[in-house]
């Protein structure tokens, strides 16, 4: 029947008898969603790893080296998750570009096969399909832990005595296992004998004429191409033509085939399974998931936990924050005035005014991002994630949505850019398009600093029963109106957009874990780096140009306006500190950016807005971060002998009547605004990408910032 490998003992797995590799391999791992591929990718390759696209698609592609012996290298592609060979997203399409393509320059030496060892049955679906394509493989047994709790006994020996392929015990949460797959690795594998699918007598010529036709390798190569020919984009028109031709002249279906082909499939997997798998106590273990499952998507209470959740962590945002926040904003202030006790000059101001005061407006938000992705990688780790996309999948789909939309919309709440990356993996185009669009109306982690300082300005800082805080209350408002705001224009899409595909929602719990620290701990560090890293970027380069803008004018306009403020001075008969701000601002009015800000100023005033906020709003473009940054550095100009936190310098601006201008109206006016208005640049460029065209980032463009415009009208006027 096949080749039997000898077996070894239980603690090390068996190799061939191959001379060892004398060239770098290419080995891609390959596996279920939630098998530990990506686990394994990141303990093979460290941080020697990189980020890309895959050729012609905007799909990710991520490699890296990893040593399989002292002297041997290999590269490592880590593959999209799937279920099998045949794709329903952007992200599995790669899979067969690269697998059903031996002329490409990534096509791997070897396959690692990751399963999930609790749930073998289903894992050694995809596992036959890619064995009888007849790559090299070995088969990386994940969870052998869990599946020991679940009552799962696995004879390894048996196993890949049925399967014909090296199968190694691996955990993908520790790194155990990785010596021995690196030494499998290292020898010259052999491709797996066993086939595990018979193709029907009835297409067997037209299968066999499609293999000589593309000189391919095997029969069940062939049997691909025949399903998937309009999908490869490796084939040329003509070929596609050819291969058309010969499934109208056989009267090749191919769903029906799929299905027959899935039942033959399992009917072979069960007795495969038979002598190699054993599972006692599975009944009680499921019973304790099934019991938690019944409470967490529950119809009633698992939106009440799942709003509960979130309120939690919008407190956490201000209660847990403040203490650092406190500590970094007064750190950046008291920096500023000892670097005035120490010089003067234009550089100085530049450090102090320009540098220091937009970077200390992004600084001072580190802990609540931190909390933010603390958060959400927890929910991630501990597996309730997944039930939170099942169960928001029931609201979705009135809206025009489904529950794959969930993921991307949840994930809006970190960044908008990967979200909008992730609905790869939603298969319905309209569902896709619909997702796409509305996901940068959820508010992200650039939001957070403008929401945390607006509400710190106007909302008293109380608590109702002793812990339930009025700011983190609002702060989860302003969350809940994005979230509102994208489901209804979803729907409001969904009778635009008109189409005859259908959407299906079908996923797999992952089992309940206790969350990995060391992750989180990464991931809170990574996050929050990039954050700052990211952002600093833009703000250093936006507040020195705002700070030259700020600083000089056309010709002698500043002289003159300090000259016409000098002299305004008698009659106001001013304190010594409101003079010197009263001539500040009469120069930064009379500079480059008080020019600029009074060009757009009179399409802003209507929402309460003055030249000030104006120029903020246009930089903010670039991250909306910058417009703490750029508040901090517009105010911080002029202000050497005094210098402020943030939020004194916002509670000390004044308007034309010599009143406190941020007021609640203005306030909530800028809060609505930035809940509705587009994200960034990068958000555009992102959604041009993944859309292929101008049509959807400028259709997106418009009708979120009409959408600001007219709420935050609104609003003022309401609070005025």
């Amino acid at each position: 029947m096949s080749e039997v490998l000898a077996p070894a003992p239980a603690s090390v797995p068996p190799v061939t008898s191959a001379a060892p590799r004398t060239a770098p391999a290419k080995i891609a791992l390959i596996g279920n969603p939630n098998s530990g591929k990506s686990s394994l990718f990141n303990h093979l390759t460290g941080l020697n790893q990189k980020v890309g696209n895959f050729p012609g698609v905007t799909v990710d592609k991520k490699t890296g080296v990893t040593l399989l012996t002292a002297s041997l290298k290999a590269q490592v592609i880590d593959l999209p998750g799937t279920y099998s060979l045949y794709p329903k997203s952007l992200d599995e399409k790669v899979i067969i570009d690269l697998l059903h393509d031996k002329k490409s320059a990534s096509y791997p030496d070897v396959l690692v096969i990751t399963a999930d060892a609790s749930n073998l049955k289903r894992n050694l679906l995809l596992f036959t399909q890619l064995a009888d394509l007849k790559i090299p493989a070995v088969l990386a047994l994940n969870m052998m832990d869990v599946a020991e709790k679940h009552g799962v006994k696995i004879d390894i020996a048996e196993l890949q005595s049925e399967l014909g392929v090296p199968v190694v015990p691996v955990n993908a949460r520790t790194g155990s296992g990785l010596a021995a797959l690196k030494i499998l690795l290292s020898q010259q594998l052999e491709a797996p004998k066993p086939s595990f699918f018979q193709i029907p007598e009835n297409l067997l010529v037209m299968v066999r004429q499609i293999r000589y036709y593309f000189e391919l390798s095997n029969d069940y190569l062939a049997w691909h191409y025949a399903h998937q020919f309009q999908k490869l984009k490796f084939l040329s028109d003509d070929d596609k033509d050819y291969v058309a031709d010969l499934v109208k002249k056989y009267g090749f279906q191919s769903n029906a085939q799929q299905a027959a082909e899935t039942i033959d499939r399992y009917t072979r997997i069960n007795g495969l399974l038979l002598d190699s798998m054993r599972v006692t106590k599975a009944e009680n273990n499921e019973q304790f998931s099934n019991k938690v499952d019944q409470i967490l998507t529950h119809k009633v209470f698992g939106y009440l936990i799942f709003f509960g959740v979130l309120f939690m962590i919008f407190q956490a945002i201000f209660a847990w924050a403040s203490y650092p926040m406190d500590l970094i904003d007064t750190g950046v202030a008291t920096l500023n005035a000892w670097i005035h006790t120490q010089a003067e000059g234009p550089l100085v101001d530049l450090l102090t005014e320009g540098v220091l005061a937009g970077l200390g407006g992004v600084l001072i938000f580190i802990p609540q991002i931190a909390i933010l992705f603390a958060f959400i990688a927890i929910l991630e780790e501990t597996g309730y994630m997944a039930r939170v996309t099942f169960l928001m999948d029931k609201i979705m789909r009135k809206f025009g949505l489904n529950g794959k939309s969930v993921v991307p919309l949840i994930s809006g709440v970190a960044c908008a850019v990967p979200a909008i990356m992730a609905t790869r993996t939603i298969d319905n185009w309209k569902d896709r398009m619909i997702t796409i669009f509305v996901t940068p109306l959820m508010s992200c982690s650039a939001r957070l600093p403008i929401y945390t300082v607006m509400i710190a300005l106007v909302v008293p800082e109380q608590y109702f029963l002793g812990f339930l805080s009025l700011q983190g209350l609002v702060l989860m408002g302003l969350y809940l109106i994005g979230f509102l705001a994208a489901i209804f224009s979803a729907a409001l899409l969904k009778w635009v957009l008109k189409t005859k595909e259908r959407s299906y929602f079908i996923m797999e719990f992952p089992t309940y874990k206790m969350p990995r620290w060391k992750n989180v701990g990464f991931t809170i560090v990574e996050k929050s780096k990039a954050f700052v890293f990211q952002a600093g970027k833009v703000i250093l380069a936006i507040s020195v140009i705002l700070w030259v803008m700020s600083s000089y004018g056309p010709g002698d306009a500043l002289e003159k306006a300090e000259q016409r403020a000098t002299a305004e001075l008698t009659a106001l008969n001013l304190e010594e500190a409101d003079a010197e701000a009263h001539v500040a601002g009469q120069k930064l009015e009379a500079s480059y950016a008080g020019q600029f800000g009074k060009f757009i100023e009179p399409a802003i005033r209507p929402l309460g807005y003055d030249w000030k906020v104006g120029i903020a709003l246009l930089t903010s473009f670039a991250a909306r971060e910058v417009f703490v940054g750029t508040i901090s550095t517009i105010y911080s100009v002029g202000d050497s002998e005094n210098i402020s936190t943030v939020k004194e310098k916002l509670l000390a601006e004044k308007d034309a009547f010599g009143q406190p201008f941020f007021t609640p109206a203005r306030a909530f006016s800028l809060l609505i605004f930035y809940v509705f208005a587009m994200q960034c640049m990068s958000t555009i460029a992102v959604v041009y990408r993944e859309t292929k065209g101008w049509k959807w980032p400028i259709l997106q463009m418009l009708y979120m910032t009409g959408l600001a415009y007219v709420s935050a009208f609104v609003v003022f006027r309401l609070f005025s």
